[in-house]
């Protein structure tokens, strides 16, 4: 099994978080959300993983420490990591062919800007598997039509009128990625785009005209870390997971004064708490200092010193000098308030 993860985007609307750090490598709950979202896929699959393929945009972007730290992953999980560059972002598809040596055999293929809890059950008899989320309003998303027999018949992207409520979400299994290269190779040669970018769905819409078996695989919960407010909520909810899972979320090497952590919190290692009261649903990255504040439903990134505050739906990054009473905030890395 091979797992592609496309991530070449800049991650335009989480600003001004992104401007220094590619999305996928933003943590949520601790770990960075592409660590995150191959491994869950790697655990729930219940397969050996031979190969993972990131997709990669500019160098000077995702440079050396990204790829080391992909690499890294790929490493954890007993995988061979490969590397690619998506040199312009002209779409989905074209992402998703820049990793063409890569793209044969079974595969899943997976948009980093997503979280997940679920418990795959590949059909072995379908060519393809497409997971979606059943959500309130279809129109905000692109979903799927079925048959009788509840197979995948038709994408629709934004429907005004009903087709139906389960959204796809961005991850896809391939029983033959080989087939889906093939067909995305026609999209390309025949240079057929929509809004100006080769997409996925136009590969996949030739596989459906051919006859080729897809269905639905169905999450538990789907994350988003498209913005701000949702990559928020986002660690809220993943901290309550890790808290059920039984997982241990605060480092031994944590140092406390007269502070007071109100679970679910991820407290990274060699923070300190002075005076202060953390929780619930805080993330704390490492060799930060938090001193006479009260902090909830935040994410604070490593090597910042936060002081005199009062948070609360708030997104810090790293290296960030704090000082003051401001409440909703989203402020990026290397930033000082005083």
């Amino acid at each position: 099994m091979k797992i592609i993860v496309p991530m070449a985007g800049r991650g335009s609307r989480l600003r001004p978080h992104t401007l220094t750090i590619p999305k996928p490598l933003i943590p949520v709950a601790g770990k960075p959300i592409v660590h995150r979202l191959v491994s869950d896929i790697a655990k729930v699959l219940g397969e050996s993983i031979e190969e993972i393929a990131f997709i990669l945009g500019d160098p000077a972007f995702f440079g050396d420490d990204v790829v080391e730290s992909l690499e890294e992953l790929a490493k954890g999980l007993g995988a061979k990591a490969s590397i690619y560059r998506q040199d312009e972002p002209l779409g989905t598809g074209h992402a998703i062919m820049s990793a063409k040596p890569s793209l044969s055999g079974p595969a899943v293929i997976a948009y980093a800007d997503t979280l997940i809890r679920a418990d795959f059950d590949l059909d072995k008899d379908a060519d393809s598997v497409i997971w979606v989320k059943q959500v309130d309003r279809p129109e905000a998303y692109g979903v799927v039509k079925l048959n009788e027999k509840m197979e995948i018949v038709e994408l629709v992207e934004k429907p005004k009128e009903f087709v139906s409520d389960l959204a796809v979400i961005g991850i896809y299994y391939f029983k033959d990625v080989g087939v889906l290269r093939d067909e995305l190779q026609y999209v390309l040669e025949n240079d057929i785009m929509h809004g100006g970018e080769y997409q996925i769905n136009d590969g996949i819409k030739r596989m459906m005209h051919k006859g080729m078996k897809f269905v639905t695989g169905k999450v538990d919960e789907w994350m988003d870390c498209g913005n701000k407010a949702v990559t928020v909520e986002t660690n809220q909810r993943m901290l309550s997971f890790l808290e059920k899972d039984g997982e241990t979320l605060v480092s031994d090497t944590a140092t406390t004064e007269n502070a007071n952590i109100i679970e679910p919190c991820f407290i990274g290692e060699n923070v300190v708490l002075k005076n202060t009261t953390v929780g619930p649903y805080v993330s704390v990255g490492a060799d930060t200092v938090i001193e006479n504040s009260t902090v909830k439903n935040s994410l604070i990134q490593s090597n910042s010193i936060i002081k005199n505050a009062n948070l609360d739906n708030a997104m810090i990054g790293n290296h960030v000098r704090y000082d003051g009473n401001f409440e909703t905030i989203s402020i990026g890395d290397y930033s000082v308030l005083e």
